[in-house]
């Protein structure tokens, strides 16, 4: 009985067309604009890696680590 004295549901709008897809060319502008940002990300991320680096060994050479045996040496 609820269903005599509910309102109608409207009609949905019309759908619209999609806009047209974004070109995959570059212009050279753009690109210039995506080097510099990587050039910089990557002058930011050597900067961090040589603050970290505490030790005077080289990514080339490994530490000599001794590790306990089983039998408590």
């Amino acid at each position: 009985m609820g269903s005599i004295f509910s309102p109608k549901m409207p009609s949905l709008p019309p759908v619209q067309p999609l806009p047209p897809a974004p070109s995959a060319e570059l212009s050279q502008a753009e690109k210039d604009k995506i080097a510099a940002e990587q050039a910089e990300k990557e002058r930011k991320r050597k900067g961090r890696k040589s603050t970290i680096l505490t030790s005077p060994l080289t990514e080339m050479e490994e530490a000599t680590v001794e590790k306990k045996t089983l039998l408590g040496g």
